[in-house]
């Protein structure tokens, strides 16, 4: 029952929010975003406890201010996501305004592959589309498997619309695919800032130990392909912001695992660096570093 009625509620979300004119839409998320903020839940104070990771100096007034406005960029991230799909062509391709893009469009250019990998932040969806539209180039991405699984299917239909290829998280297939695509000189966009698996690479962040997927160093490193950083935030304007950051080398020397955690560890470094100067577009409302979990996975 409880599945059946999240699936309803994204569902009505798709359907509804779409339909609204984009300053309705717009007020819509901020009302709905300062009422789960007022409420203090579980994934508000997670969010509070991550922040205050990221700017350890801050005073709790500030916290709850920069809680405030994460919560606000997250209810932006699901209303420009409902209303991608209704968005016209030429409304993606100005929506997004990414700095330093040269790094992907020459690494696409070479015919060597691109992995770009990216935190929880701004509107990764909305980076996706820009790239189907505004470069013209389709990507490859994957998703992790949701319940119930009409739910995962509207997820990659929505996805697939917007010109991307979607593969399942679980199943053990996706990593070669991957590199088929990037062998094949294609783009593969991976959200890359939290793994909790065994095979997740433990990296410093923001003074801790957290864990990362190794899936980006692996990729680079077995076919070739360019590793490319990505942050995103929001200025307070309607359009998104965003930086490529420079890409990341395969060391010389070193064991495949050596490589993996050295190019991990400097992924966390770029993520640490857009986080820190866009905390609140920063949308990790879990356990992230191993100290805060109840009980670390075997």
């Amino acid at each position: 029952m409880r599945e059946r009625l999240t699936d309803t509620l994204y569902g009505l979300g798709w359907a509804t929010v779409k339909k609204l004119p984009e300053p309705m839409a717009t007020g819509l998320g901020r009302r709905i975003a300062d009422t789960v903020w007022k409420r203090r839940g579980k994934s508000v104070l997670r969010l509070e406890s991550n922040l205050a990771r990221v700017v350890p100096d801050a005073s709790p007034q500030r916290l709850a201010e920069l809680s405030q406005a994460g919560m606000r960029s997250y209810m932006r991230y699901w209303m420009e996501s409902f209303r991608l799909p209704a968005w016209s062509k030429d409304r993606m391709k100005t929506g997004f305004e990414p700095q330093d893009v040269h790094y992907l469009v020459d690494g696409l250019a070479s015919g060597r592959g691109v992995v770009l990998a990216l935190p929880h932040m701004g509107n990764y969806d909305l980076a996706g589309a820009w790239v189907t539209t505004k470069l013209d180039t389709p990507f490859t991405t994957v998703a992790e498997r949701l319940k119930p699984e009409t739910l995962y299917d509207r997820f990659v239909a929505y996805r697939e619309s917007l010109g991307m290829e979607v593969l399942p998280h679980t199943g053990g297939s996706a990593f070669g695919t991957l590199a088929r695509r990037l062998r094949d000189g294609g783009l593969v966009c991976l959200v890359a800032d939290r793994d909790l698996s065994a095979s997740g690479v433990e990296v410093k962040f923001f003074g801790d130990t957290a864990r990362m997927p190794a899936g980006p160093a692996l990729l680079a490193q077995q076919t070739g392909a360019l590793l490319l950083p990505v942050t995103l935030w929001y200025d307070g304007s309607p359009v998104m912001q965003g930086r490529v950051h420079p890409p990341i080398e395969v060391p010389e020397t070193g064991t495949r695992a050596e490589k993996t955690s050295v190019m991990t560890q400097a992924l966390a470094d770029a993520f640490a660096t857009g986080i820190a100067e866009h905390p609140e577009d920063w949308h990790m409302l879990q356990r992230l570093w191993l100290a805060d979990l109840e009980e670390r996975p075997a």
